[in-house]
């Protein structure tokens, strides 16, 4: 008989759970074999699948077509406008040009329309992988392990020169830490995870009832987008120099946009 919890499980893995459900799953799991090997499989699949499969471009002669379309249809939508503020006077116009036009016309919209939507699927295949979705995924789930009780710091302190040596021999990179209280994001602490096979470092702040977790790692070829979302966290990625930063948050984007300026500043002067 199968486990009862394999599909609050297989929603754990997609990342479709709470902190407190997901804690709740992850003591499951560690006492239950056959949801252990549920996660080491789908864990294998989605890596065979980032690995293996292969996406395709959208053909630009598709891209200019769909463009001429949307063209079109944004003429035809001015020249309603138009009309409608002459009182009509185009309306008979309008009407009789469509009279004039083939009935075969308007099957080739919908396939025009149908291509397009094609072609809007191929486009959002291809941002939804331009950053590897598992790295998002561990950055996450990390940021989620960490709201939980004595998960979220190795080291507390609210004292940058107490924060920022303890990395030496815990993680592989030196980040920028700093206190920025009198702008409302107070230093917590730090702490060492493991994130793009790395031993990264993780610079904790909280931003009124908001907890906010800052990764660094070393940069490689990966391009990040600046603003993202990821199972309801908001991740802000920047980089200063060789270093990768992440921050991660269940914050406003302002809130986060408002940290992510004050580290990259002081980044920016501590590389010159």
């Amino acid at each position: 008989m199968q486990c009862a919890e394999r599909f609050r499980v297989q929603a754990y893995f997609d990342g479709e759970v709470d902190a407190i459900s997901a804690a709740d799953i992850e003591r499951h799991a560690e006492h239950c074999g056959e949801c252990r090997v549920l996660l080491a499989d789908l864990g294998e699949t989605r890596e065979r699948i980032h690995r293996d499969l292969a996406f395709e471009s959208t053909p630009p002669e598709l891209r200019q077509r769909i463009k001429r379309m949307l063209d079109e249809e944004a003429g035809a939508a001015a020249v309603s406008v138009v009309s409608r503020r002459t009182g009509g006077l185009l309306t008979g116009v309008r009407r009789a040009a469509w009279r004039t036009r083939p009935f075969w016309f308007g099957a080739l919209g919908g396939i025009g329309a149908a291509l397009a939507a094609v072609a809007l699927a191929f486009v959002g295949l291809s941002s939804m992988f331009a950053t590897p979705p598992a790295l998002l995924d561990d950055v996450v789930a990390a940021h989620v392990r960490s709201l939980m009780p004595t998960h979220l710091t190795d080291v507390v302190s609210t004292d940058q020169h107490t924060v920022k040596p303890w990395f030496a021999g815990h993680a592989d990179v030196s980040p920028v830490v700093a206190d920025f209280a009198p702008q409302g994001y107070r230093l917590i602490g730090g702490r060492a995870d493991y994130i793009n096979r790395q031993r990264a470092a993780v610079v904790i702040y909280r931003h009124g009832p908001h907890l906010i977790n800052v990764f660094t790692w070393v940069a490689g070829g990966t391009r990040f987008p600046d603003f993202t979302t990821r199972n309801g966290y908001h991740l802000a990625f920047w980089r200063v120099g060789n270093l990768q930063y992440c921050a991660v948050t269940d914050a406003g984007w302002d809130e986060l946009a408002g940290l992510v300026r004050l580290l990259r500043d002081l980044g920016v002067r501590e590389e010159r």
